[in-house]
């Protein structure tokens, strides 16, 4: 049996991180949920703000100990008049929920409100972008260098003693040894054999016999005064900085003015793209953003044009496809650039135009992006833009998806199901 301890003790200011981490990690399942239902309640403007969430009190239910009486035991009740032994009482019907404020007033039952729960802006967002990621993010841009990265790169005399390589250390100190104590150990073994020469005659001159004890003393002190290792030998693990290249991408955001997107069509449209800028500028160092607004003309536009500009006419959507192909070959090379294109439409297209849109996808966007997602915002069947687009999804599979959104509470999973990260 496992047996958790829960510590409530009261601490000072900012030091409950520990418990308030643990507790995000033990009901990541509820939060992540609550976090998924914000979505259809929040503006544009508080996307990146924390959220308030509740909890259901019988989520949180800890287990506990207690006193049981154990036993059979038999109980009389007085005034029972509708019950005999063995039978089942049924639940108390009314009152006695949840504290969901639901249901009819009751004088029997009892319940938890929910548990309010404050997420901070930072951890908001990491459940909300949690598991997700561009898909096919393989490209370099060597043009342009600003990670750097620490590599090995050979030895040196200096250094700090978390750095010492014991291995290099110790090769140069035996080496050394060997180098300095080499020609005293020669001498020693020559003088061994003079002295074993003269001890073997049968008159040693005793002058000559001292004289060489002496020196082979002297040279034996020399040779162990030697040190195992000296300052000298001590080599250190040399790193130095290697300018990395960086992943560089790119992300257009084409998104439909028309007259036949209506005022909640474009909204869910603008969510579901601001999800998608906050995703990118969270997650990624070196992204740029390409906004295109397009109705019977396709342009250009900087953030706050994209999302507050109130410009409309007809549908011509080839136009943004045209206009997104000229930015690609003008300025990000497919050979360096990491491409994505994302496109908001209600699929309301003109008819001659919907089949070109087709051909300029498969024959001049799809061959130079890493993935290409459209996005149809519609409550009733299919328009014809998604009709030609389905036509691609077979021969493009994994750097084409295509999803439809109904109302506000599809943005997140569609948004999820196009940018989950994948599996190798």
């Amino acid at each position: 049996m496992t047996v958790r301890i829960v510590d409530r003790r009261q601490d000072s200011r900012n030091k409950s991180s520990i418990n308030r981490s643990r507790f995000i990690r033990r009901f990541k399942g509820q939060i992540r949920k609550a976090v998924a239902d914000a979505i259809a309640k929040r503006g544009l403007r508080d996307l990146e703000s924390g959220e308030k969430i509740g909890i259901p009190g019988k989520d949180i239910h800890e287990p506990h100990f207690q006193n049981g009486r154990g036993g059979v035991q038999e109980r009389v009740h007085p005034g029972n008049d509708r019950f005999i032994q063995g039978d089942q009482m049924a639940r108390p019907s009314g009152g006695g929920g949840q504290g969901q404020g639901a249901g009819q007033a009751s004088n029997e039952g009892e319940g938890l409100d929910d548990f309010v729960f404050t997420l901070t802006r930072d951890e908001f967002l990491d459940l909300f972008f949690e598991e997700l990621e561009l898909p096919h993010l393989v490209k370099r841009q060597l043009a342009r260098i600003d990670e750097f990265k620490r590599m090995r790169a050979g030895y040196t005399q200096t250094g700090v003693p978390t750095n010492i390589n014991l291995v290099r250390t110790m090769r140069g100190a035996a080496g050394r040894r060997i180098a300095v104590g080499g020609p005293y150990r020669r001498r020693l073994r020559e003088l061994q054999q003079e002295l074993e020469s003269l001890l073997d005659e049968a008159c040693p001159d005793e002058t000559e016999v001292q004289r060489l004890r002496h020196e082979i003393a002297v040279l034996r002190a020399k040779a162990e005064a030697v040190p195992f290792i000296d300052p000298f030998d001590l080599r250190y693990s040399n790193r130095v900085r290697v300018p990395q290249p960086s992943t560089q991408a790119v992300m257009f955001c084409l998104m439909d003015v028309s007259g036949s997107m209506d005022e909640a069509t474009k909204q869910m449209a603008k969510r579901f793209f601001m999800l998608l800028y906050l995703f990118l500028n969270r997650n990624y160092e070196h992204i740029e953003v390409v906004f295109i607004r397009h109705h019977t003309l396709a342009e250009e536009v900087d953030e706050d044009a994209f999302f507050h500009s109130r410009e409309t006419g007809g549908t011509v959507v080839s136009t943004a496809l045209k206009l997104m192909h000229e930015i690609i070959t003008a300025r990000y090379a497919s050979s360096q650039w990491n491409i994505y294109g994302a496109q908001a439409s209600d699929g309301d297209n003109w008819n001659a135009d919907s089949p070109l849109c087709r051909e300029i996808l498969e024959s001049a966007i799809l061959p130079v992006v890493q993935y290409f997602a459209y996005i149809e915002i519609t409550e009733g069947e299919p328009q014809n833009l998604w009709q030609e687009y389905e036509k691609l999804a077979s021969t493009h599979a994994g750097h084409f998806a295509q999803q439809r959104i109904t109302s506000p509470a599809d943005i997140y999973p569609v948004f999820r199901e196009l940018f989950r990260r994948q599996t190798a």
